[in-house]
C-alpha cells in the first residue's frame, strides 16, 4: 500500500479510533504528493543492501520481475472488478482477528494501488502507488510487521508516520501465486504501536491464501468463460466460412452448369420446342444434358442424355458427351453412326474414367405435309413418348422404345437401335430424364413409367410443346419432397401450318432446387 492509501486509510481509522473529523485528509495527502516527489518506483523483487547492523533494510526492487509480477496481475483480471463478498469477509475477518480499525486488501498495479476489499474505509478505490508500507510488503516473501513505526528506521520517514496521521502499527502478508508472483497484499492497520505472535502472522498469511483461493477460483471460472467464448467465435466463423464457401460452390455449380446447357433452343421453322433442366442441388453440377442444332439440309439434330453420377467428374462427361455428339452428327447424323461414337469417346478418353451415360439421339427431316420424320436411337435411355389427339378427343400415348439400345461408355461392342416414326400437325415428342419417373408421389410410391403414361393420358389443354412441358413441371412441383435426382425435360411439337406455316417457337427454362426441397443432403 502506498502513503496516498495509508493517508486515507488512516483518516477513515483516525474517526473511527478517536472521533476526528475527515477533513485532515487534505493535508496528509499534501504530505504523501510530496514524498511521492522524492520516492523512487518500486517493482516486485528485493534484494538487501547490506543496512547497518540491527537496522531493517530497505529493498531494492528488480525491474525484471517486476515486469513477470505485472503479467500476472494481468492474467488473473482482477482490476477494476465489482466488490465481491468473499473478498470483503477477508478483510473484515481480518479487522476482527486483529482488533484493528482499517484492513484492507489491496493489488499493487503499475503505477496504482488498487483496493478490492475494505474494511473500516468508505468510498475509496484506488490510490497513486508511492513508496510507501504497501508497496514494501510486497517486495517480500514473507510478511511485513512493524510493531511500532517511529521506531523502524524505513516506515520512520513516511510521511503518514511522521505527519499528522501518525500511524503507529502496519502488518501486511503479501498475495502469492503458485508460480511466486505477489499480485498485492492483506493488510491490518492501528493507529496505536502494538505487538503481534508468531501465530499472528501465520493468521494473516493464512488469509493471504484465502484471497489467492478465491482468486485462482475466479481465474478458473474465467478460463473456462473464456475457452467457450473462444469456441463459439471458432464455431461462429466456422459456420460463416461454410456458408460463403457454399454460396461460392454455389455460384460455381451454376455458372458450369450454364456452359454445360445450350443457353437458349433454337427456332425451328414449322416446330415449337421447349426445355426444363432442374438441378436437384445447389451445390452440385448435374449430369442431364439436352440440346437441339442443324445439321444441314433442312434437318435438326436434338439429343437428350444423363451421366451416371453428379458434380466436376460427371460434369467433364457431359462436356465430352455435348461435344461429341454435335461433332458426330455433322459428320454423320444417322442416330445409331453418332451413338457408336459417343461410346468409343468414352471408353477411350481418360477423363471420362469410368463413367457411362444413357441418351437419346433423334433427327428430324421436314416433310412437304407439314410434318417431319424422326428417327431415334437409345443408349440405355428411357423411352420417349409420342403424343397426339385421337378421334374421341382423349391423348393417345406411344412410348418410343428401340429394342436394343444399351448403355453408352459401358461396353466396347455395346448396340444401339433407332426406329422411325412420322409427327404429324398437332403432335408431340417428350423427352425427360429419370428423375421425373423416380420422383416420389404423395403416396410415397414412385412415379415410373406408368405413372407419367397415365399424366400423359389424362391431359385436356393443346397438344403444343409449351402446355406439354408446363403440365411436366406442375406434375414435377406437385411432388412432396420434389426431385430427388437431376431432372431434364424436352418437347416438340409440329405447327399447324395453316396457323404458323413458317414459324417456331421454342421456349427455354433452366432452374436450381431449393435446399429445402431438393436435393437433400
Amino acid at each position: 500500500m502506498s502513503d496516498a492509501a495509508a493517508d486515507l486509510v488512516f483518516t477513515a481509522a483516525l474517526a473511527f479510533g478517536r472521533g476526528r473529523d475527515l477533513g485532515c485528509v487534505g493535508s496528509c495527502r499534501s504530505l504523501a504528493v510530496a514524498h511521492r516527489r522524492r520516492g523512487k518506483p518500486m517493482t516486485q523483487q528485493a534484494s538487501a543492501a547490506h543496512p547497518a547492523p540491527g537496522r531493517r533494510p530497505e529493498l531494492v526492487p528488480d525491474p525484471h520481475v517486476e515486469a513477470a509480477r505485472i503479467a500476472a496481475v494481468r492474467r488473473y483480471d482482477v482490476l477494476d472488478t465489482p466488490p465481491d463478498g468473499a473478498f470483503d469477509r477477508v478483510a473484515a475477518m481480518a479487522a476482527r482477528l486483529f482488533d484493528v480499525p482499517v484492513a484492507t486488501v489491496t493489488i499493487v498495479d503499475t503505477d496504482r494501488i488498487w483496493f478490492k476489499a475494505t474494511h473500516g474505509l468508505q468510498g475509496v478505490k484506488e490510490i497513486g502507488r508511492d513508496p510507501g508500507l504497501c508497496g514494501s510488503a510486497i517486495l517480500r516473501d514473507d510478511a511485513l510487521v512493524v510493531p511500532d513505526t517511529l521506531r523502524d528506521p524505513v516506515a520512520a520517514k513516511n510521511p503518514l508516520v511522521a505527519g499528522e496521521m501518525g500511524v503507529r502499527f502496519y502488518a501486511a502478508a503479501p498475495i502469492i501465486t503458485p508460480d511466486g508472483h505477489r499480485l498485492g497484499t492483506v493488510n491490518v492497520l492501528d493507529i496505536k504501536p502494538r505487538s503481534i505472535t508468531e501465530d499472528d502472522i501465520a493468521t494473516l498469511a493464512d488469509l493471504a491464501a484465502i484471497v489467492l483461493d478465491e482468486l485462482e477460483l475466479r481465474l478458473s471460472a474465467l478460463c473456462a468463460l473464456r475457452t467457450e467464448q473462444e469456441r463459439r467465435e471458432v464455431e461462429r466463423a466456422a459456420r460463416e466460412q461454410a456458408e460463403n464457401d457454399k454460396t461460392a460452390i454455389a455460384a460455381f455449380a451454376s455458372t458450369l452448369q450454364r456452359t454445360l446447357l445450350p443457353p437458349a433452343l433454337p427456332v425451328v421453322p414449322g416446330l415449337e420446342l421447349a426445355c426444363h433442366y432442374h438441378t436437384a442441388s445447389v451445390h452440385d453440377v448435374g449430369g442431364d444434358f439436352y440440346d437441339v442444332f442443324p445439321v444441314g439440309g433442312s434437318r435438326w439434330a436434338f439429343f437428350l442424355g444423363d451421366v451416371c453420377g453428379k458434380g466436376p467428374e460427371a460434369a467433364t462427361v457431359t462436356a465430352l458427351a455435348r461435344h461429341t455428339l454435335r461433332v458426330a452428327a455433322q459428320i454423320d447424323p444417322d442416330p445409331v453412326t453418332v451413338l457408336r461414337t459417343l461410346n468409343t469417346a468414352l471408353l477411350t478418353d481418360v477423363t471420362a474414367g469410368s463413367r457411362f451415360c444413357t441418351a437419346l439421339f433423334g433427327l428430324l427431316a421436314p416433310r412437304g405435309d407439314g410434318g417431319f420424320s424422326v428417327t431415334v436411337a437409345t443408349g440405355g435411355h428411357p423411352p420417349a413418348y409420342h403424343v397426339r389427339p385421337d378421334d374421341s378427343g382423349a391423348v393417345w400415348v406411344k412410348a418410343v422404345r428401340p429394342k436394343g439400345g444399351m448403355l453408352i461408355g459401358a461396353f466396347p461392342q455395346a448396340h444401339f437401335a433407332q426406329t422411325t416414326f412420322l409427327l404429324a400437325p398437332g403432335e408431340g415428342l417428350f423427352l425427360y430424364t429419370d428423375g421425373l419417373t423416380e420422383a416420389r408421389t404423395p403416396q410415397g410410391a414412385m412415379l415410373g413409367e406408368d405413372g407419367l403414361t397415365g399424366f400423359l393420358h389424362q391431359r385436356t389443354g393443346p397438344l403444343t410443346a409449351a402446355a406439354l412441358m408446363e403440365d411436366a413441371v406442375t406434375l414435377l412441383a406437385s411432388m412432396p419432397d420434389g426431385a430427388g435426382d437431376d431432372v431434364a425435360l424436352l418437347a416438340l411439337s409440329v405447327s399447324d401450318p395453316e396457323t404458323a406455316p413458317d414459324t417456331g417457337v421454342a421456349t427455354t427454362a433452366h432452374t436450381t432446387a431449393a435446399p429445402e426441397h431438393f436435393g437433400r443432403e
